[in-house]
């Protein structure tokens, strides 16, 4: 069997990691793009961009996991990948959650606010009516580029990532949940972007839950031989 190409396989890390970054840190990463195109700082934000980094740091966790395992073999990766993806499916499923639930309340009171007429309006366009779409596309298309990036590296890096359908499925998860959010920013006038983007991040967090959900089932099994292990030894 081929050998992981290390190189490769590094490069789709990095890029992973800085989507991640970059989707985390998504209003000082705008501030400086726009910054640096425009001369202007900008603080675009929302819900959409940052519930990304969530689905896809469970992503960069999968991709260091299997190549983790191609690295320093299968009897020990056996031993320390239940467990660890275990314990971060439970922590990726807690935060959705709280986020879900925080975010449904934001998207209650923005929607209370705008149908409030004249004063509730008044007070909507005020908090929430400047949404910068203009550098939230920016993160969002680098972002994008990134996870193409990372995905070709991938497939350099070894045959078993592409022969691996829940890799294959998390991966275009990852690409369409960027695709919905750029949609749903896009879909309404300005005022109302921050309505839209709410329920793009809900949209986002749901696909987190169900992935975590999916983890979490498939680390049990790995449990479950590191503990037969453990007693036989």
């Amino acid at each position: 069997m081929e050998r992981l190409r290390l190189p490769f396989f590094v490069i789709a890390a990095l890029a992973l990691l800085l989507v991640v970054i970059l989707e985390a840190g998504s209003n000082q990463c705008a501030a400086l793009l726009v910054t640096v195109a425009h001369g202007q700082p900008a603080h675009p934000p929302g819900a959409g961009i940052p519930c990304l980094a969530l689905l896809d740091g469970l992503l960069l966790f999968t991709i260091v996991l299997m190549g983790a395992a191609m690295l320093i073999g299968n009897r020990l990766h056996a031993k320390l990948q239940g467990v660890a993806t275990l314990i971060v499916a439970i922590i990726a499923i807690l935060g959705a959650i709280v986020l879900v639930i925080a975010t449904v309340m934001l998207l209650l009171m923005m929607i209370a606010l705008l149908l409030a007429v004249p004063f509730g309006t008044i007070a909507y366009l005020a908090l929430y009516g400047a949404f910068d779409t203009g550098s939230a596309q920016a993160i969002l298309a680098l972002a994008l580029t990134l996870k193409l990036v990372a995905g070709a590296a991938l497939a350099l890096a070894h045959q078993r990532f592409l022969q691996n359908k829940g890799l294959v499925l998390i991966i275009i998860t990852s690409l369409v949940a960027n695709v919905v959010v750029s949609f749903l920013q896009n879909i309404v006038p300005t005022p109302i972007v921050s309505i839209t983007d709410a329920v793009a991040g809900i949209i986002v967090l749901i696909l987190v839950i169900i992935w975590a959900v999916v983890l979490a089932i498939a680390s049990l099994p790995a449990i479950v031989k590191a503990l037969d292990v453990v007693k036989s030894s």
